[in-house]
């Protein structure tokens, strides 16, 4: 027997399975993502994972919608305690998808990636729409206070979210000088603010 072969109670497999996944993502990327690598790594049998991802684009699609859920909940947690002003509330919830960038950079850009597969599934697209639904309803509510210009919900919201997954982008491929590394994310919220305001 494999001296690390253990058994797994059903479910256990699947959850060890994607967060091996996700180290391996982290470490090698994409390309080196196997289901018989991770079946090696877990000491079971190179068929146990079929039992619950068909194929590599299964766990794909696994990780993605699993990396959808956590940064929701991390940008839903984000606004807990944060009163009812929308300038405290678009500071917490960028703070906290710039943090879920920084220390998920591999998950996300899989996680973006994999959502434009035309094979993407109905759970994972859900899940997809569950952080920006979050925004938009801190939006709608901030229009509604009269905090937020008047319009068209989609108008005011697609500068935020543009603004937002650009800067994460670009802090996470190092690609921002090193003076604004530090106060970047201020000047981006600053900037924000001052283009959602009536």
């Amino acid at each position: 027997m494999h001296p690390r072969t253990r058994s797994y109670h059903h479910g256990d497999l699947r959850a060890a399975l994607l967060t091996r996944a996700e180290e391996t993502l982290r470490e090698k990327g994409p390309a080196a993502l196997s289901l018989r690598e991770l079946a090696r790594d877990l000491g079971v049998s190179h068929a146990a994972p079929s039992r619950h991802f068909k194929d590599k684009q299964a766990l794909l699609d696994a990780l993605a919608q699993s990396g959808f859920e956590r940064m929701a909940a991390v940008l839903g947690a984000s606004q807990d305690g944060v009163p009812e002003k929308i300038s405290e509330q678009v500071e917490a919830v960028v703070r906290a998808y710039v943090g879920f960038a920084r220390d998920n950079a591999a998950l996300l850009d899989l996680m973006y990636s994999v959502k434009h597969d035309p094979e993407a599934s109905d759970a994972l697209l859900e899940a997809t729409q569950r952080w920006s639904d979050l925004v938009l309803r801190l939006v709608a509510d901030a229009q509604a206070r009269g905090e937020v210009r008047e319009g068209p919900l989609e108008h005011t919201a697609l500068p935020v979210f543009a603004t937002l997954h650009g800067y994460a982008d670009l802090a996470v491929s190092g690609m921002l000088p090193p003076e604004m590394d530090e106060h970047g994310l201020d000047v981006v919220i600053a900037f924000i603010l001052r283009g959602i305001r009536p």
